[in-house]
């Protein structure tokens, strides 16, 4: 089977199954289409299945053109229909992998995914999984899924791994192209003929490891590291405002040593769908080894209060203009997780505006880059422009997402108090009514 497969990847034979059509997946399936393997997009989304089919880009990773030219092509295709997996030789599974209301894994969109595919599993078919997760979850929940399901032997009728994903929305140096890939297969035959897939598509380095486990263990490394040290940088940041010390100073002054310290900036919380989420799924399994992650879950209550911190801090800058919270109208720029995109999940921006309202704001938001976004079930629409007018109608602006195309001389202009938590007004002089985190 080994030798088989290396040979169809190495002449382009292999078709390929992407499930999951987001922020991984549809890069993903243009990456390997454009390398020359024919490519079938799953999703249970209709509206994704129907825009890529129709060629319409909905991610900020791809160049509409690829897709469109791709699919003009017939590289690349959508659809809902799972039975379309009999016919593809590799499947690399990218679902959403969230928390669910009591901030344990979800890990259903997983599970539901593999038990499609081994409906229609064959012989000679390597499965991928690249979903962030907790470790054991390929050999654990996926790898029984598929042996049950199909009546087929992992290692013997096809192959498993995990490879996860690395992608970072809005990173002008790194796409889905370039980033080197972690492998780790279920047996070493099955890890070098996922390499070699990966190989034959991208143009970073490859790195092998023994086993899923491990893989999925260097996933949650990467982001439990940014989550502790920026949990680090907020607990400094609260307690540099208390001493009436700059902690954007501070940071810039250390970074100047050339080894031994990497820089990490202060928020009002963390965003995105990796970064905030992980260190839960490690703490998670970690309980099922009698062991409690002490330092991971201290970053992670650190970071979890930095939308109430930013608030209390809100309402301390209107105290001294002599107005409350209720009442008081505020407007909040930037609902994206981070800057320059249109992601908004997990951002913390939105938990901002959440405990405003509660508190009896009349709160407004504006960003570039978001007209809408849906929170807790509800749809709540922003500004689709500010004008000078405008700004000086709020008793308070907050600065929640760094975005580039926002007029920060306008609102210092204009806005009478400003409370900027990702120091994006950095370089505006007169900094009278700007207080920053």
């Amino acid at each position: 089977m080994k030798d088989k497969l290396m040979r169809k990847i190495s002449n382009k034979e292999i078709e390929v199954g992407v499930v999951g059509l987001g922020y991984v997946g549809l890069p993903l399936a243009v990456e390997k289409a454009k390398a020359g393997f024919k490519t079938i997009g799953f999703d249970i989304q209709k509206e994704k299945v129907e825009l890529v089919n129709e060629g319409h880009n909905y991610i900020g990773d791809v160049v509409d053109k690829d897709l469109k030219d791709l699919v003009e092509k017939g590289r690349l295709q959508a659809t809902a229909d799972f039975s379309f997996v009999k016919e593809v030789d590799f499947i690399a599974i990218c679902v959403p992998t969230p928390l669910d209301k009591h901030q344990q894994p979800d890990i259903s969109y997983v599970r539901s995914s593999a038990e499609e595919i081994a409906k229609y599993l064959t012989k000679e078919t390597i499965v991928v999984l690249e979903s962030t997760t907790y470790p054991g979850t390929t050999e654990e929940l996926v790898k029984p899924i598929l042996e049950r399901g199909s009546g087929l032997k992992c290692g013997e009728d096809f192959y498993l791994g995990f490879s996860p994903e690395r992608v970072d929305p809005g990173n002008l140096l790194y796409k889905t192209k370039n980033t080197p890939k972690v492998v780790g297969g279920v047996g070493k035959d099955a890890t070098e003929v996922i390499a070699a897939m990966y190989r034959s598509v991208l143009e970073g380095d490859v790195a092998e490891v023994s086993s899923p486990a491990i893989a999925e263990m260097e996933k949650i490394l990467e982001n439990t590291y940014r989550n502790i040290n920026i949990g680090l940088i907020n607990e400094l940041a609260i307690l540099c405002d208390r001493m009436g010390i700059s902690i954007w100073e501070v940071i810039d002054a250390a970074k100047t040593k050339p080894y031994g310290f990497q820089a990490f900036y202060p928020g009002p919380g963390l965003g995105g769908h990796c970064i905030p989420l992980d260190p839960y799924y490690l703490s998670w399994k970690a309980r099922e080894y009698g062991f409690h992650t002490s330092m991971i879950e201290s970053s992670m209550m650190i970071n979890d209060r930095m939308p109430e911190y930013c608030v209390d801090r809100a309402a301390r800058i209107l105290n001294r203009f002599e107005k409350s919270l209720k009442g008081s109208k505020i407007l909040v720029v930037g609902v994206a997780y981070k800057q320059n995109i249109d992601d908004y999940r997990e951002s913390p921006a939105l938990e901002v505006i959440e405990i405003l309202k509660q508190a009896g704001a009349k709160v407004e938001y504006y960003d570039p880059w978001i007209s809408q976004y849906r929170y807790h079930g509800q749809i709540v629409k922003g500004m689709t422009e500010i004008t000078p007018s405008q700004v000086e109608t709020y008793d308070l602006l907050m600065i929640t997402a760094a975005h580039s195309n926002v007029d920060y001389e306008m609102l210092q202009k204009y806005g009478k108090a400003i409370f900027d938590t990702k120091n994006v007004m950095k370089a505006i002089k007169n900094r009278d009514n700007i207080e920053v985190l």
